[in-house]
């Protein structure tokens, strides 16, 4: 989650095959004979019952002959990785419009609320990839004021900003829905609601993962091919009544950030 005042994946596609029917030329050919006719067409006829017969296999719901191999998969299915690809959904930024500001903000929420502004190099990075250029030093230094030593050892984590061996640190920031308040040609104001975690995953952890409610509020500027942030702000809320859900052991809470890895790409 933000704590001062943050395109993806990929996919394969398989092949398709083609059968290509040749039709007769439009200023007339000569007519083949009977016989290579009654071959071309059983050709085709045999081309149709063989695609028809491999998309039934291809939607069959399951087969019960199975091997011991495939149960064992069955029942230890296998996890990719958690980290980031660092691929960028798009290439040129965000669109000139309302709608790509909206997105820029949902965006650039999901960074500054993410376990990377605890790392200083990681921190500095970020912002100079969102905000306006002249407002970067104010920006890096009015936070590393606010991710002091002390700060770090008040979330449980090392003066330096590390997790202690054995815990597993969590903060990240999902964005719940936008709203452009105040819009003009190169400039736009935009809130974004969001939930936040924040803690120390491990057992006997004196900062156990909590759940928190927040809108940010960002003024932001068309610079260039993108926008970029000039103000930053956040309060408490609008935050729902808490559910009867159990909260979950420290294991299970490290497992599960360890095993989902938190988005890039927030809209």
């Amino acid at each position: 989650m933000s704590l001062g005042d943050d395109h993806q994946s990929s996919g394969g596609y398989g092949g398709t095959g083609q059968t290509r029917t040749r039709l007769p030329d439009a200023d007339g050919g000569p007519r083949r004979g009977g016989r290579s006719s009654s071959r071309s067409l059983v050709t085709v006829v045999g081309v149709v019952v063989l695609l028809i017969a491999a998309i039934a296999f291809a939607n069959r719901g399951g087969d019960d002959s199975a091997s011991p191999d495939d149960d064992a998969a069955a029942s230890n299915p296998r996890t990719s990785a958690t980290a980031p690809s660092g691929t960028q959904p798009v290439q040129s930024g965000f669109a000139h419009d309302d709608q790509g500001a909206q997105s820029a903000a949902a965006n650039y929420a999901v960074a500054l609320g993410s376990a990377d502004m605890f790392d200083k190099g990681k921190r500095d990075s970020i912002l100079q990839r969102i905000i306006v250029p002249e407002r970067v030093p104010d920006f890096e230094a009015d936070l590393d004021r606010a991710y002091s030593p002390a700060f770090n050892k008040n979330v449980g984590l090392n003066e330096n900003g590390s997790a202690p061996k054995g815990y597993t640190f969590v903060s990240r920031t999902t964005p719940i829905g936008t709203k452009a308040t105040q819009n003009s040609a190169n400039g736009t104001t935009v809130e974004v609601w969001c939930s936040g975690l924040l803690g120390l995953a491990g057992q006997n952890s004196t900062a156990p993962v909590t759940n928190s409610w927040f809108t940010i509020t960002m003024q932001l500027q068309w610079i260039g091919d993108d926008w970029k942030i000039v103000t930053h702000s956040q309060k408490d809320g609008p935050a729902p009544i808490p559910g009867d859900d159990k909260a979950s052991s420290a294991d299970e809470m490290a497992k599960a950030v360890q095993e989902y890895g938190g988005f890039t790409y927030a809209r």
